[in-house]
């Protein structure tokens, strides 16, 4: 892991995983909340009964956040992993309904929290730049 990518994958990785680590035991209402948001976005992901959408969502962000703070893991295949769940989380806002402004990009009251979620994704693609163009020649 390259120095300067230290801060960002430090507070993404810890965020990540602990988000993940809290989803570990939805059920109920919670799992189900949460499964609905995600169908409403991604209707393909009706198929998964809730509380098994939410213990694979757990594991995924267990595995990235691990990913992020391993310091073995390279930055390309870490930006990866972040850039698909930025992805996703910015496709769940631009598709549920009242957290944008009508006709608009900007955030209602209630948007704000996934909109602030774009980070995620600048963050991957970043990653992913930079290990792809790293070490590379210039002519």
């Amino acid at each position: 892991m390259k120095l300067a990518h230290l801060p960002l994958r430090v507070s993404i990785g810890a965020f990540v995983l602990n988000s993940g680590l809290g989803k570990r035991n939805l059920e109920g209402g919670a799992a189900e909340g949460l499964h609905g948001m995600a169908v409403g976005a991604m209707p393909q992901l009706a198929q998964l009964e809730p509380a098994r959408f939410a213990k694979l969502l757990s594991y995924a962000e267990i595995s990235l956040g691990a990913a992020l703070l391993a310091p073995f893991v390279p930055a390309t295949l870490a930006g990866l992993g972040l850039t698909a769940l930025g992805a996703g989380l910015v496709q769940l806002y631009l598709k549920t309904p009242g957290l944008r402004e009508p006709g608009s990009l900007r955030p209602t009251q209630q948007g704000t929290g996934l909109a602030k979620d774009s980070w995620l994704l600048g963050a991957g693609l970043t990653l992913m730049l930079e290990g792809l163009t790293h070490g590379r020649k210039r002519h």
